[in-house]
């Protein structure tokens, strides 16, 4: 007996709502480099989660990273670099984050940062509105057509001389896109890849562009964990470019070293993106998250204090980033900051002054330790950055040239958690309060939100939730002698629920529901965002 098996051309449908202008994102052209790539690298994306999964569950198991035994080769030739700088990507001293919706876009254009980071992952909420109108604000703005009327009247439009240069991150590998579907060539059909959908509309319509303003498309990738995720990326870059008709190596990518599993790979991530990257950033709170994830089972010693106690002077975030700043530089790669949470308050001095104090604090650290630029989430911070930055750059670029030979990173410093500080109550209470609270603006369709004057964004609330599981799970006790359980977390949920501030439209309620699934269940959901997002976030035309 013959078995015919018929294969169909791949194809990408929409399920979203179209909207005003978003045919001139969801063109057919685009859509069809999108399902190219969907195509080419679906399946390979598939292998790398499944590769993360059985990584994470050996950790789990007592397994602790290792510096790869099979990679040893590349850490050891000491020949081999990075492509590096780039136009518009020289000097980096003062980097600008946040979402890309319109007024957001142009505040950062004038804001006087070297380099804006357009944010279409964890300072976004995954809208399909705030998805499909980011790549709107975004084609406007490099085009120089960007402008903003506010629901008040207030109008914003980009007055600055020179602008900051545009590094897109797109949405992680394992975020996907479900208002927009692909069929595989067996007929199988999937909700798209965020990552995916992200990159390709913004390359497509934009890289041209860009390249004919003096700059390139340029992005930051988030999330990876392995060499292998980085060389994935680096395939589409490649093919990307060919697709598109530009020289190979145009786009520069900087990773963000904001998983555990990535901090023992940083040489072997640089090696397989070399012809493509720029640089690598020190994704902190990501990083912190990515820990109390990978070791949440494992004992008390691996249990962190309440989340203001894990600064960047604690011993194992010291190892990460200055084996960071070393490995860049071996490999003339640029080292970025990480984002320091405390931003100023135009109404109250006090606050502002004590921002500015714990921001200069915070880059006169990294500044000295030799990063070449740093994050910012707020445009009244970048004053205070980059006069820490200017104090040791002065009139060079970066400091690629400053290798950190004195720097010696063995595995178990990574993993060393111990601090010495307390759990408490006052910690367990601010997790709760400010989870629910950063969750249920997202679920309003806000990424970055200003919450008792920190930014919070999807890294800082997956902390906050991942602290409560792991002290629940690992039967902590506060400094002041009460056990962390379910019931005194539920009695704190319905304490901060009744009182805040309610208002219409609010979803405040959704909110404890979802604090509830990713903190008290049984079992560790991966990243919070992703349940939410296919309860709440998805619509239909």
């Amino acid at each position: 007996m013959t078995i015919t098996i018929t294969e169909q051309e791949p194809q990408i449908d929409i399920e979203g709502p179209i909207r005003k202008r978003y045919d001139e994102i969801l063109t057919p052209e685009a859509l069809d480099f999108v399902t190219e790539l969907h195509h080419r690298f679906g399946g390979r994306r598939h292998d790398r989660l499944a590769e993360r999964m059985r990584r994470r569950f050996e950790i789990g198991n007592g397994h602790d990273p290792q510096f790869r035994d099979d990679t040893a080769h590349i850490r050891n030739d000491p020949a081999w670099r990075v492509a590096g700088t780039a136009p518009g990507l020289v000097d980096r001293r003062v980097e600008i984050t946040g979402p890309t919706d319109p007024k957001m876009t142009i505040n950062a254009l004038n804001s006087g940062a070297r380099v804006w980071l357009a944010d279409q992952e964890d300072a976004t909420s995954p809208t399909w509105r705030n998805v499909i109108e980011g790549q709107l604000s975004l084609y406007d703005a490099i085009r120089g057509q960007l402008d903003y009327t506010s629901p008040e009247g207030k109008q914003y439009r980009v007055t600055a001389e020179r602008t900051p240069t545009i590094v897109m991150r797109p949405r992680g590998w394992h975020l996907v896109e479900e208002h927009i579907r692909f069929t595989d060539r067996a007929g199988r059909r999937m909700a798209a890849s965020g990552s995916l959908v992200d990159f390709g509309l913004y390359f497509f319509h934009n890289a041209k562009a860009l390249i004919d303003a003096g700059t390139g498309p340029y992005l930051y990738l988030p999330k990876i964990e392995s060499a292998e995720e980085a060389k994935l990326w680096d395939d589409v870059f490649t093919f990307s470019e060919q697709y598109v008709g530009i020289a190979h190596g145009t786009i520069r990518a900087t990773v963000l070293i904001e998983t555990l599993p990535a901090a023992f790979e940083m040489e072997e991530i640089l090696f397989e993106l070399r012809e493509h990257c720029a640089g690598l950033n020190a994704g902190r709170w990501d990083y912190i998250f990515s820990i109390i994830k990978n070791y949440r089972g494992r004992g008390a010693r691996f249990v962190l204090p309440d989340r203001s106690e894990v600064t960047m002077t604690v011993p194992f975030m010291r190892a990460y980033t200055e084996l960071l700043v070393k490995t860049c530089h071996k490999r003339g790669a640029f080292a970025i900051g990480g984002m320091s949470a405390f931003i100023p308050s135009r109404r109250d001095p006090e606050v502002t002054a004590q921002a500015l104090e714990k921001v200069a604090a915070d880059k006169h650290r990294e500044a000295g330790d030799g990063f070449d630029g740093t994050w910012v989430a707020h445009p009244d911070l970048i004053p205070a950055a980059q006069a820490e930055f200017d104090a040791v750059l002065g009139e060079r670029p970066n400091q690629i040239d400053r290798q950190r030979d004195d720097v010696h990173v063995e595995a178990g410093q990574l993993i060393d958690l111990r601090i010495g500080r307390p759990i408490t109550e006052a910690g367990v209470q601010s997790n709760v309060s400010v989870g629910i609270r950063y969750i249920e603006a997202w679920l309003r369709g806000y990424g970055a939100v200003a919450i008792d004057n920190l930014m919070e964004d999807a890294a800082t609330a997956e902390i906050s939730r991942s602290q409560i599981w792991q002290w629940i799970h690992q039967d902590r006790v506060t400094a002041e002698g009460t056990a962390i359980t379910k019931e005194y977390v539920e009695e704190l949920i319905d304490e901060v629920l009744s009182s805040v501030a309610r208002f219409d439209g609010d979803r405040f309620d959704d909110a404890g529901d979802v604090f509830r699934e990713v903190s008290l269940r049984e079992e560790f959901p991966a990243f919070l965002t992703q349940g939410a997002y296919s309860r709440f976030l998805v619509e239909s035309d």
